[in-house]
C-alpha cells in the first residue's frame, strides 16, 4: 500500500473518493486526519472558551482545550488508482446541521468510538444507518483507558455483524490506514453484494 505518488501524471486516472471521520466530540477525529494526510491537514479548530460551559460536555476529556468548528480536510493516496479525501466532522451538537451538507457525495465513513464515552457515537451510528451509507467503526485506544474486546464495543453499540469494528490508535499512520483500507474493502463488498442483488 503506498503513502504516496512522486509521479503526479499517474494521478491524473485515479480514482478520488470522499470519506467522512465522524464520531463525538473529543474522539480523535482532527487526530486521525492529521495522522495520515500526505498534505497538510486543513484543521478549523478554535480555542475552547468559557462560552461553551453547559453546552459541551467535557467529562473525560477535562484536558481537551480545542474544537473543530467546522471540518477537517486532508488527502491519502491508498495506490495509484485511488485516493481518498478525508473530512473530519465536527462533534458537537450544535454543529450536527453540517452533516448533511458534509455527507454529500460520500462513499462511506469511520465512526471514531471512545470507550470511555461510547455514548458519544451513537449519534453517528444512525446517522449513517439511517442513510445507508457505508461506514466502519475505530475504537480509539485512548492511553489509560480500560481496553474492551470489539465484540463486547459491538453489543454496546448495538451495531451489526454486517458492520466491520477494530481497534486503532488514530495518533499512529499505519493503525488509521488500516482503518480505512478496512471501510474500503467493506465499501466494496457492499457494491458487489447490492451488484448480485440487482441494487437495493
Amino acid at each position: 500500500m503506498a503513502s504516496g505518488n512522486s509521479d503526479p501524471r499517474r494521478n491524473l486516472t485515479a480514482t478520488a473518493v470522499k470519506v467522512l471521520i465522524a464520531g463525538g466530540f473529543g474522539v480523535g477525529k482532527t487526530t486521525m486526519v492529521g495522522s495520515v494526510s500526505e498534505v497538510p491537514p486543513l484543521r478549523t479548530e478554535e480555542v475552547i472558551t468559557t462560552a461553551s460551559e453547559g453546552v459541551d460536555d467535557l467529562s473525560g476529556i477535562e484536558q481537551k482545550t480545542t474544537t473543530t468548528v467546522a471540518l477537517d480536510f486532508g488527502r491519502i493516496t491508498i495506490n495509484p488508482d485511488l485516493i481518498l479525501y478525508l473530512f473530519g466532522t465536527p462533534g458537537q451538537d450544535r454543529f450536527w446541521f453540517m452533516w448533511d451538507e458534509l455527507a454529500e457525495g460520500a462513499l462511506g465513513a469511520v465512526v471514531l468510538a471512545d470507550t470511555r464515552r461510547l455514548d458519544s457515537c451513537f449519534a453517528a451510528v444512525d446517522f449513517f444507518e439511517r442513510r445507508n451509507l457505508p461506514f466502519v467503526v475505530g475504537v480509539n485506544c485512548f492511553d489509560g483507558a480500560y481496553r474492551y474486546g470489539t465484540e463486547e464495543v459491538r453489543q454496546a453499540l448495538d451495531v451489526g455483524m454486517d458492520v466491520p469494528l477494530l481497534l486503532c490508535d488514530a495518533r499512529e499512520r499505519d493503525s488509521t490506514k488500516q482503518v480505512l483500507t478496512t471501510l474500503m474493502e467493506h465499501v466494496m463488498a457492499r457494491s458487489d453484494l447490492a451488484a448480485a442483488q440487482g441494487g437495493y
